[in-house]
């Protein structure tokens, strides 16, 4: 291995750990103030204004940090490129039908294995299936899934998978992406509160995996992990799954079909993570 590519590698790990620990501290800078303000909160007190803020600001620190370093190492030219992602929406109808419908359809299944093994359909959701879907496009243009994804698959994920492969980066940038989330289960409010951080992390780790899938197929494109992610956001509830122990994110307290739901993910994400690994190994 030439000089060039060892500081090759080493510039890449540096630019990459850069990204990771800015994220975090501006991210969980924001979240952790959310936090203290939260505390004042009654249960089941909405988020007020100014704590919306602080928590959405966080959530842009993802994209605006990877902007910030592409500019410093590749200057404006990166920069257009990364954002040109963002537009990138020639793609097969197919991946759109699979962006919109993949965590609906997991939540689906759920409840039927729910029904097969208790004999009971679980409780579903009250909104209806147009107004998810006018959700999901309505945060893709206008909500932060810009300010997540330009960071976590425009700018981790590809430097991640040329050190690691596609299917291991997706893994590592699964764990990554939940804990940055963390701060997340002790504000009052969210709709994280309360919630089992274990279960959590298993199914964010599944979810990026399904969504790395996703960019492959796509050759990329920001646009259509944007909508995925949005798909997720607001789609996850139409069979809710939520069982809140608000003293201890840590125990794993998630409903039945929580963990039904995380079986069915990482289902899925082992034939994602061999579908990636046979195509790196012959080179497609």
């Amino acid at each position: 291995m030439t000089t060039v590519a060892v500081e090759g590698k080493r510039s890449s790990a540096g630019s990459l750990l850069g990204f990771f620990a800015l994220t975090y501290v501006v991210t969980w800078t924001f979240f952790i103030a959310a936090v203290a303000m939260s505390r004042s909160l009654p249960s089941g007190g909405a988020l007020g204004p100014g704590i919306y803020a602080l928590v959405l600001l966080g959530t842009f620190a993802p994209s605006l940090v990877a902007l910030a370093l592409t500019a410093r190492a590749e200057g404006g030219t990166g920069v257009r490129a990364l954002l040109s992602r963002l537009f990138e929406w020639r793609v097969s109808a197919r991946w759109y039908v699979f962006a919109v419908g993949y965590m609906a359809a997991i939540k689906l299944a759920g409840a039927l294995v729910h029904r097969l093994v208790t004999g009971a359909w679980p409780q579903f959701g009250h909104d209806a299936w147009y107004l998810m879907l006018a959700a999901t496009f309505f945060s893709t243009v206008i909500g932060g899934q810009a300010g997540e994804e330009i960071g976590w698959r425009g700018y981790a994920l590809p430097r991640l998978a040329a050190r690691f492969g596609l299917g291991p980066a997706s893994i590592v940038l699964g764990v990554i992406w939940a804990t940055w989330h963390l701060p997340l289960f002790y504000l009052r409010g969210a709709d994280t509160y309360g919630q089992s951080f274990v279960a959590y992390l298993l199914q964010v780790t599944a979810l990026s995996v399904a969504i790395a899938w996703l960019y492959w197929r796509t050759r990329g494109s920001l646009l259509l992990t944007m909508l995925m992610h949005a798909a997720i956001n607001n789609t996850k509830d139409i069979v809710p799954s939520i069982a809140r122990i608000a003293t201890n994110p840590f125990a794993p307290n998630a409903a039945l079909l929580g963990w039904l739901t995380t079986a069915l993910l990482w289902i899925a994400a082992g034939y994602f993570l061999v579908r990636m690994r046979k195509a790196q190994q012959l080179g497609a």
